[in-house]
């Protein structure tokens, strides 16, 4: 069983880049799909932060995610599609936090869920809106298993209802974000 101070760990580190966490994958196996058109580096309009997309395994990509202060987060990536639209399911490879062996294992890798289209040259990421999620959930309160941490939704559903939750929302106005644009910085390797 989680103890609560693990979960506030992991929900902090996620609360921190607007992105709703979940326990569980919000892909199974069955369901996940490789595009290498994906892979490369990739930044923002401003070119403030990058994404680089490598093989790492079969339908597995190394995501290493560098912000504008040249900090990395390295993480596990995979592509799924939901009703024919592409999800990006993440997750941290390792924590990169100072602390002993006793810490680290107390932090828990997360999911989170970007929805990625491709426009020509550039991909748009999509991320589930917490404005819109927290009154909905307060008005729908068995659409989804979760947590609240916090005043922070950490979703505890399994994968299969996790994907009928974001199927029957994805088309929800205010449900995503606006969308960020990343183009590509440098060709595939």
């Amino acid at each position: 069983m989680m103890k609560a101070h693990t979960i506030v760990l992991v929900a902090l580190l996620v609360f921190q880049t607007a992105c709703v966490p979940s326990v569980n994958p919000l892909y199974t196996e069955q369901d996940l799909i490789f595009d290498r058109a994906l892979l490369g580096v990739w930044t923002d309009d401003e070119k403030t932060e990058t994404w680089e997309f490598t093989f790492s395994d079969e339908k597995v990509y190394k995501l290493v995610h560098t912000d504008e202060d040249g900090k990395l987060g390295e993480f596990k990536a995979r592509l799924l599609k939901i009703e024919g639209r592409t999800f990006l399911d993440i997750a941290p490879v390792k924590s990169h936090l100072s602390g002993n062996d006793f810490f680290k294992g107390h932090i828990l890798p997360v999911h989170s869920f970007v929805q990625v289209s491709n426009e020509g040259r550039t991909f748009q990421l999509s991320y589930l809106e917490p404005k819109w999620l927290k009154p909905f959930l307060e008005n729908n309160p068995t659409a989804v298993r979760y947590t609240m941490i916090d005043g922070e939704i950490l979703f505890t559903d399994s994968s299969k209802n996790m994907q009928k939750f974001i199927a029957s929302n994805v088309s929800t106005p205010g449900a995503f974000s606006n969308s960020i644009r990343i183009q590509r910085k440098e060709p595939a390797k």
